[in-house]
């Protein structure tokens, strides 16, 4: 087989939280190196030849686990086979073969030429060689916001019941065993661990005997693929599953963290955290490291292994930094992996990523994921100082006040003799105490200069307070420098008074006050002093409700959805939802080194789609501890029909437009900005209807594509063939309608089912907003369901205009026992005919 026709699919995956820069990693293979391949087999995996899914309707609102389809003797059978073809093709030849996979693909990584994979793409049972690629990294109020308490904790039995008996896998940095937010010793009623869960828990470094109980009930880690490359530092890199980043902890922590645990940082109580589901189970499958984050052979079998093991729900907060190639972006390993997984019955929820605000930014492309964008909420930690001329400037930073006026100091002005601002470039930042004569410090507000090296990395807020104590400075405070301008500061914690001025102006009367009271000597012009002076307010207690919320940040990635590498866009609404997503407190590993100004601390506050993601993890388990036997479409049609579409202050949903002063540019939220809407945790356990969709419909969507059919058959190890029709995007039954290209009239269908037990018969009444430049007509506009009963509606769209850019509407069934359920229509490209 030539090199060309070898499949090469590279791309990374990051972590996606917002601090995190991703970098693609250079392909250094050559013809004679070895390097690691994805090889999969056209037989299919186990989960595939289970006898999973029946012949007949997709509809019905039954998942069993993975566990009760497991067959022990067919996994052994497909890992002979691969053992036994690599020693045929490769006799007698070097080779490491790193995994087996067997549950939800069937294939293997190692470690190979490319001559050796030419050889193993050449055989009839191989169907696709596949270069491995790298991957790399990408709350105290919360449940409040999102009305858990007094919602849907309340309704199921309080938070010492929330999410009991789920259990919840996260892909990801590890996590910390010792964190209080995972131990079990919890008031309330007993705690076991789910019978059909089977997965173990590592000892390694980081991780003694005992690390595991019962609401942390499994650990891993993966690597194979790293140490084959020699990237791997056991020591520097915790290979255990180990949190030795930060990222994990959060994550897990969000969705899955006990109830009631005090956050402390810096010294300063800041509430109690908990996650959504707090007595959710948690299993971690550490697979991205913090010095180079990780590999797609890794990341597999980490979703391969929590599969086998029994997890209900997935939560994936990684992304591709750039769109896979091929025929369609769903076609990557990853995501026909999780394919297979939501055949077994789990629910996939993945970071929607962080490339916003651009268009077609979205980087969770398939309609079997769930896909979550993020929002700000309403709590607020407002800081502020007043000035010797009574003028009072606001800013951020959990930090104390200084009771009393101080006399203020610019860093500048405070220099050691014989050091100047050119001798020491970047003094103004404060980040060495070297540079300055502590006698002009001691006692007084160090004023310091924030510029767009803090944005980077380069220069933190931790190395200014470690330089303001040692030169006993009362009290810190930064102006933003015009580098800087455009750039959201976050409320940093710190543990001398302190204060982050955001705003330039402010900055600039900051430093004309100053300025002003400077004394000079007569004779020569220097500057001896200033007669300014200055009290920090403080910012460790919040505020709530001041401020709109929720609203699309800016860095969440936008739709449409791509559906190949040639943006043309997919059928397929993206993302499914937005949830809380910047400024969340959570778990953190005191090792951790994702975020320099929380390193040591116990709880750190993040940003990102990463912790926008777990937020409706948590809230999906609770949907699955209400309905065991729903379908992860199910539990996605009750998040996506319930959420809302105002916010809390009865106004629309803005989405900030630019990454540069981003509360400036603003407007109305669009589909493509946040999907369905803002997750409502409460009004998803009482949906009244579902849409569903089974696994066959996924599989005639697929397909359908052009050229389809080798990949299809490779991942599934099914042939199109077998199924008589197929499905367009459109057709799929989703709770949402997106139309890329509507040429004439099209008509789609969606069929629905009652699932509200509490009431025989419900009578719902339809009403539509129809796009512009569309016109839209549902049938029945009016029907009554039972419990366990379906309905059909057929929904006809018709182009009246030749328009080119995108157009939103809504359908709305509109129940007589108070149950709503929300449809968002896109139609992108409109030709009248």
């Amino acid at each position: 087989m030539e090199e060309s026709s070898l499949v090469r699919l590279v791309f990374v995956l990051c972590l996606v939280s917002s601090s995190v820069f991703c970098f693609d990693e250079p392909d250094h293979s050559t013809p004679a190196s070895s390097a690691v391949y994805i090889v999969t087999l056209k037989d299919p995996p186990s989960v595939h030849s289970s006898g999973r899914e029946s012949s007949g309707s997709n509809h019905v609102l039954t998942s069993t686990s993975s566990q009760t389809y497991r067959t022990l003797n067919r996994n052994a059978s497909i890992i002979r086979v691969h053992d036994s073809l690599l020693r045929s093709v490769l006799r007698q030849e070097n080779y490491i073969k790193l995994y087996s996979y067997h549950y939800l693909i069937n294939g293997f990584s190692a470690v190979i030429t490319q001559k050796q994979a030419d050889r193993l793409a050449a055989r009839k049972e191989v169907e696709n060689v596949v270069l491995d690629f790298p991957v790399q990294k990408a709350t105290t109020h919360t449940p409040q916001f999102l009305g858990l308490p007094r919602g849907a904790w309340l309704r199921e039995g309080g938070s010492e019941y929330a999410g009991e008996g789920v259990v919840i896998g996260f892909i990801d940095t590890g996590i910390d065993p010792t964190h209080p937010s995972f131990s079990d010793k919890v008031s309330g009623h007993s705690y076991p661990v789910p019978p059909r869960f089977t997965g173990v828990c590592e000892v390694a470094n980081g991780f003694p005997p005992g690390s595991c109980n019962r609401k942390l009930v499994g650990a891993r880690h993966f690597a194979e693929s790293a140490l084959s490359r020699g990237v791997l530092n056991s020591s520097q890199d915790d290979a255990s599953p180990f949190d030795g980043e930060g990222h994990g902890t959060h994550t897990a922590s969000v969705a899955a963290g006990n109830h009631g645990i005090p956050v402390v940082v810096s010294g300063h109580h800041l509430g109690n955290a908990s996650g959504m589901a707090p007595r959710a189970h948690v299993a971690i499958y550490k697979a991205l490291y913090k010095r180079f984050g990780g590999f797609a052979a890794d990341i597999i079998a980490a979703i391969d292994q929590a599969a086998q093991d029994g997890v209900d729900i997935i939560n994936l907060s990684i992304t591709p930094n750039r769109r896979p190639p091929g025929i369609a972006t769903f076609f990557n390993p990853i995501d026909m992996a999780l394919l297979s997984a939501v055949k077994a019955g789990i629910f996939v929820v993945q970071a929607a990523g962080n490339t916003g605000p651009a268009p077609k930014s979205m980087s969770s492309f398939s309609p079997w994921i769930f896909t979550v964008g993020a929002t700000s909420h309403d709590r607020v930690y407002s800081n502020s100082i007043v000035l010797g001329n009574n003028v009072t400037i606001s800013g951020v930073g959990l930090a104390s006040g200084t009771r009393t006026m101080h006399k203020l100091v610019l860093a500048a002005h405070a220099l050691r003799n014989g050091t100047t601002v050119m001798d020491a470039i970047y003094v103004e930042e404060c980040q060495d105490s070297s540079s300055f004569d502590q006698k002009l410090v001691q006692g007084k507000i160090l004023v310091c200069s924030y510029t767009v090296r803090f944005i980077l990395g380069v220069s933190t807020i931790k190395q200014a307070l470690i330089a303001a104590k040692n030169l006993t400075a009362s009290g810190l405070v930064f102006y933003m420098d015009p580098s800087a301008t455009g750039f959201q500061m976050t409320s940093t914690p710190m543990d001398i008074p302190g204060i982050l001025i955001s705003s330039s102006q402010d900055s600039q009367a900051l430093l004309r006050y100053y300025n002003t009271s400077l004394f000079r000597d007569n004779a020569s012009g220097k500057i001896v002093g200033s007669g300014s002076v200055a009290r920090i307010v403080g910012g460790i207690k919040p505020t709530y409700g001041v401020v709109s919320a929720p609203k699309v940040m800016f860095f969440s990635a936008r739709g449409p959805d791509p559906e190949d590498d040639s943006f043309n866009d997919a059928d397929v609404m993206k993302p499914n939802v937005v949830a809380p997503g910047n400024s969340i407190w959570g778990a953190w590993s005191p090792l951790g080194i994702g975020t320099t100004e929380f390193q040591g601390e116990r709880f750190a506050m993040e940003s990102g789609t990463s912790m926008s993601a777990p937020h409706v993890t948590g809230i999906a388990a609770l949907i699955k501890q209400k309905f065991p036997h729903f379908t992860p479409a199910a539990i996605a049609s009750a998040l996506s029909t319930t959420a809302s579409l105002s916010d809390r202050k009865g106004g629309r949903i803005m989405a900030q437009r630019t990454v540069l002063n981003p509360d400036v540019s603003q407007s109305p939220a669009t589909p493509f900005d946040m999907g369905s809407g803002f997750v409502n945790a409460t009004a998803a356990l009482d949906p009244g209807l579902v849409f569903d969709i089974g696994y066959n419909e996924y599989m005639k969507f697929l397909c359908r594509i052009n050229g389809s059919s080798p990949v299809v058959l490779n991942y599934t190890g099914e042939s199109c063939s077998a199924y008589n029709s197929s499905l367009a995007a459109s057709d799929l039954n989703l709770p949402s309608v997106t139309i890329a290209k509507l040429v004439g009239t099209r008509t789609v269908l969606r069929w629905v089912t009652s699932i509200a037990a509490t009431v025989k018969n419900e009578t719902y009444t339809v009403g539509w907003m129809a796009p512009d430049s569309v016109s839209v007509k549902v049938s029945p506009a009016k029907f009554t369901i039972g419990n366990g009963q379906t309905r059909v509606l057929s929904l006809v769209f018709r182009a009246v205009k030749n328009v080119s850019t995108a157009s939103f509407g809504r359908i709305g069934l509109f129940g007589d026992r108070g149950h709503v359920a929300n449809i968002p229509v896109t139609v992108i490209y409109k030709v009248a005919v």
